[in-house]
């Protein structure tokens, strides 16, 4: 039997939802939730991404401060115009997306953004927090993964979780936060990467697997168990001369095969991908509240 599709569409449809009747809820006591912006340079896919999360903003209510900078910003400037965003009551979040032009130290600016209003969840005050369970700002992709698992009913409490990559930004966060000892975790989790032996034997004991190598068909059929929960990190670009663009989205899945053995399943794009700017608005509309004590 096939599987049953995890609609990131529509979960993080919902929950925008949710933030546009608090932030209305917000301004009707005088606050606003503003999120800072910062693009340098005109890479295609940072700014398809940037607009998508203005967008999203406007939608729900949130101001957006857009900063749009050329890709010769020396690495003074740009740390001059996040210490202002700092400073700035309006601005309860800061963006800067990623990556970065190569003349400038991505740590050395990630690291200037006030740990308050990093709602991308990168600061190490946020990393540090995180893992010791204390309350904290969570990376947006990894609390997405989260959050579909709770709305999707999945029962992550003593599960096995096998993770597989390492990234800072994905694995090793998503990991973290399906150990911990509170609702939506409490978890048993492996967590795989390029050095591991034998993958397939880890992850044919997972009830839930978060694929995120960044690989097309890391996940084969034979590589599950029946009835295991598949969540589909990856967006891959494949070759593919009957599209128009001559290349189609895949996962770090081969989900026409894998679907056929799991109980749930995350289809790319559709999956992950909506859910990792919801987080970025939620993240805003908490530090917003935060800042004027409603938290």
């Amino acid at each position: 039997m096939s599987a049953k599709i995890i609609d990131g569409k529509q979960i993080a449809a919902e929950i925008r939802e949710e933030l546009k009747a608090e932030v209305a809820e917000l301004k009707e006591q005088g606050v606003v939730p503003g999120l800072g912006v910062i693009l340098v340079g005109e890479d295609p896919a940072s700014q398809s991404y940037v607009t998508a999360k203005e967008r999203a903003c406007e939608t729900i209510g949130i101001f957006s401060d857009d900063n749009r900078l050329p890709a010769d910003t020396t690495q003074e400037e740009l740390l001059k115009l996040v210490n202002r965003m700092n400073d700035d009551p309006k601005i309860n979040g800061i963006l800067v997306q990623l990556p970065l032009p190569k003349h400038i130290d991505e740590a050395a600016v990630l690291l200037a953004i006030d740990p308050d209003k990093d709602v991308d969840g990168f600061h190490p005050m946020n990393v540090g927090k995180m893992m010791v369970g204390e309350k904290a700002f969570l990376p947006c992709t990894p609390n997405g993964v989260v959050q579909l698992l709770l709305r999707s009913g999945v029962e992550t409490a003593g599960a096995h979780v096998v993770v597989v990559g390492r990234s800072n930004i994905v694995g090793k966060p998503v990991a973290n936060m399906l150990l911990q000892k509170k609702e939506g975790a409490n978890a048993t989790v492996t967590l795989c990467h390029t050095r591991t032996k034998d993958l397939a034997f880890h992850t044919r004991q997972a009830d839930i697997i978060i694929a995120a190598s960044g690989w097309p068909n890391t996940i084969t059929a034979d590589m599950v168990k029946d009835g295991v929960v598949v969540i589909d990190v990856g967006v891959n670009r494949v070759e593919d001369a009957s599209r128009e663009r001559g290349y189609r989205l895949v996962g770090d899945v081969d989900f026409e095969e894998v679907k056929e053995k799991a109980a749930l399943i995350t289809p790319v794009p559709g999956g992950v991908g909506p859910m990792t700017i919801t987080m970025l608005l939620f993240n805003t509309v908490e530090s917003a509240r935060r800042a004027h004590g409603l938290a």
